[in-house]
C-alpha cells in the first residue's frame, strides 16, 4: 500500500463504477498513514475532525480545502462550525471507499502540514 506521502502525489481517477471497493483491511494499511482519520462502522467512509483557532481559521480550511478536493474531482461531505470541520470522503458510484478517497484525505491533512 501507499503511505501518505505517495498519495499526495498522486491524482483522482474518475469513477463512475467498476471499480472494486476497499475493503477494512485495505482501508486499514491506507489508514495506516493517515492521521487523524477513522473509519466508519460500515466501512464505507473514512472521517476525521479538524479543529481551528475560530471562525476565519476554520474558513480558510475550507476554502483550501475546496480547492484542492475540486482539483481532484472527488468531493467530501462536511459540516463545520465556529472552529471546527468533520471532513468525510466516500466514492458514491461504488458505494464504498476507493483509493480516490486516501488521496484526498492526505491531500486534506497536507494543508496543515500533516
Amino acid at each position: 500500500m501507499s503511505n501518505a506521502c505517495d498519495l499526495t502525489e498522486r491524482h483522482c481517477v474518475p469513477c463512475e463504477g467498476g471499480v472494486p471497493v476497499i475493503d477494512r483491511e485495505g482501508a486499514g494499511q491506507f489508514l495506516k498513514d493517515l492521521e487523524g482519520w477513522e473509519l466508519s462502522e460500515d466501512g464505507r467512509m473514512i472521517s476525521r475532525r479538524f479543529e481551528f483557532r475560530g471562525f476565519f481559521r476554520t474558513m480558510s480550511f475550507i476554502t483550501a480545502m475546496a480547492w484542492v478536493v475540486n482539483n481532484e474531482g472527488h468531493h467530501p461531505v462536511f459540516s463545520a462550525g465556529y472552529n471546527y470541520c468533520e471532513v468525510g470522503f466516500t466514492t458514491h458510484a461504488i458505494d464504498g471507499l476507493s483509493e480516490n478517497d486516501f488521496i484526498c484525505a492526505a491531500k486534506v491533512n497536507a494543508l496543515l502540514g500533516e
